[in-house]
């Protein structure tokens, strides 16, 4: 039998049809597709060792890769997430994956490598103005500085129908505002960094955003009408469009504030609300384009780890990025007066929602802007009790970014 089946390789002529030739091409432009829609990687391997570093939606897909990979470059990690449990076991995971790669013969022989790296989760939840201040407020009297926060975190196909609890669209404030905020409560202690950096992430379905210059915060009653894709592609527009206004707000500053699209990301629980995962036929047909067209999470977080990394980008701010380079963006998205009637109507809302007050020629000079959020104590009380446990199935749901 052995010498019939060497007898027949031998004698095969490879030339002889065009199959093996149909299916190496085949082959080698899947290949070809696949490699280009990974996209670039982080052109560098810069150490970032013991810069505070604050990733929201750290506990998986993108979040998690990029918390990993600034952890592996030296950096102590703060994850902020909804999902407290979650949180806490991805920061384990990336110790005990990191420890593992660390040779023992660089620790004394009673060491754990896992402990050579600095990764916690702490509680946030983006739905929440009060939880937003009251994760600020803590971390600031644990640190003394903040050298890097990654607005990572965010949501889509959300039911637009059902605000949060502070009576805004779910997409505009856990894309959006929540973030702004953040990023406005954290600015002093981003000050006191050698180079502090600020990392927005947004979305190439920015491109497609409806957006009213009289009402760019989209807060008028028509709003709710929006379909979820919409009201996604406005939030990830006024991301982009603050982070270029906060640039000009931070000129002179030692801050820098960049955004970045990770592209279209699979295996992220972003898409656990999409139609393409509405049913089992409809996954199965879509899984092999999203295989070929789609970047994986690690792929995905690479722009947003060179973000925090290249000395490069130490002067560069108010940019777009897309696979780690500048990219122009969407002409809305290079809207000057636009940016600035943004982000002047997102000021005075969240002045009036949360008493946030910001003195804008302050902002960058001498005195510090002041920036504060009057909460009841019984709410402040309701807060520490989610923190540890969650708050019903909702909030066990992590925020994560479509791109």
């Amino acid at each position: 039998m052995m010498e019939r089946l060497l007898t027949m390789f031998e004698q095969a002529d490879p030339f002889s049809t065009w199959w093996p030739t149909i299916a190496a091409l085949a082959v080698g432009i899947v290949i070809t597709v696949r490699t280009i829609m990974s996209g670039q990687r982080c052109p560098n391997d810069n150490q970032i060792k013991e810069q505070i570093v604050v990733v929201t939606g750290g506990n998986s897909g993108i979040g998690f890769e990029l918390a990993q990979a600034l952890a592996g470059r030296g950096g102590r990690i703060i994850l902020a997430c909804r999902n407290l449990q979650a949180a806490e076991r991805a920061a384990t995971i990336i110790k005990r994956e990191l420890g593992c790669r660390t040779p023992l013969t660089s620790l004394d022989d009673d060491d754990d490598p896992a402990d050579r790296y600095f990764v916690e989760a702490r509680y946030l939840d983006l739905c929440s103005f009060r939880s937003i201040h009251h994760f600020a407020s803590r971390l600031m009297a644990e640190f003394e500085r903040i050298d890097i926060l990654v607005n990572n975190a965010g949501l889509v196909f959300a039911n637009t129908e059902v605000p949060t609890e502070n009576g805004f669209e779910r997409h505009s404030q856990v894309n959006y505002l929540g973030p702004f905020l953040l990023t406005q409560l954290l600015l002093p202690h981003l000050k006191r960094s050698e180079q502090g950096r600020i990392i927005m992430v947004s979305a190439h379905a920015h491109a497609a955003a409806k957006i009213d210059f009289d009402d760019p915060l989209n807060v008028g009653t028509w709003a709710v009408k929006f379909h979820a894709r919409d009201a996604f592609a406005h939030s990830k527009l006024c991301v982009l469009l603050a982070t270029r206004w906060l640039a000009k707000e931070l000129k002179g500053t030692s801050v820098t504030v960049n955004c970045c699209t990770p592209g279209l990301v699979r295996g992220t629980r972003h898409l656990r609300n999409s139609p393409l995962m509405s049913a089992i036929c409809v996954k199965v047909v879509t899984f092999p384009w999203m295989w070929l067209f789609m970047k994986n999470a690690y792929e995905g977080a690479q722009c947003a780890i060179r973000l925090a990394t290249d000395p490069q980008l130490k002067q560069v701010t108010g940019e777009y990025f897309n696979d780690c380079e500048i990219a122009p963006g969407s002409e809305a998205s290079q809207d000057k007066e636009l940016a600035k009637k943004l982000y002047m109507q997102t000021v005075k809302t969240l002045e009036s929602v949360t008493k946030l007050t910001v003195d804008k020629e302050a902002l960058g000079m001498e005195t510090e802007p002041e920036l504060r959020l009057e909460a009841p104590a019984a709410a402040e009380a309701e807060t520490e009790t989610n923190h540890g446990q969650g708050a019903g199935e909702e909030r066990k749901e992590e925020q994560q970014p479509l791109e």
